[in-house]
């Protein structure tokens, strides 16, 4: 049995400006739907990835900002960290670990990101 995970739920206030963020950030924006007046649907997917987030009204009872290192993977951790940056996207420095090469960032509401490069960095 296969078992893929293909969607994850952000916990965001202002949906318009999470879109917008994530837009931002580089995310395709596969639907935005009105469901009705208690409930908007937002689905977004990295470049590359068989994964999306969604959120909007009504989606998720997690209070907004909640989730903490949430994790991305790129190939090359500095070309992210410039084209991030280059987009306006507030990432920290470029973090070297034994297991991989990373940056981090949060959304408007505080939910917080890891962008990672799987070999570290020199090797």
């Amino acid at each position: 049995m296969d078992i893929r995970l293909e969607l994850i739920g952000v916990p965001v206030t202002d949906v318009d400006r999470a879109k917008a963020f994530y837009e931002r950030v580089g995310f395709h924006p596969d639907h935005d739907v009105t469901v009705s007046e208690d409930i908007r649907f937002v689905q977004m997917t990295p470049p590359g990835s068989a994964c999306s987030i969604a959120f909007g009204k009504g989606i998720t009872e997690m209070a907004p900002g909640s989730l903490d290192n949430l994790q991305v993977v790129v190939d090359d951790i500095e070309r992210a960290h410039a084209e991030l940056t280059a987009r306006g996207v507030d990432v920290g420095e470029i973090d070297d670990q034994p297991w991989g090469s990373f940056v981090r960032f949060a959304d408007p509401d505080g939910n917080r990101w890891a962008v990672q490069q799987k070999t570290p960095r020199g090797r």
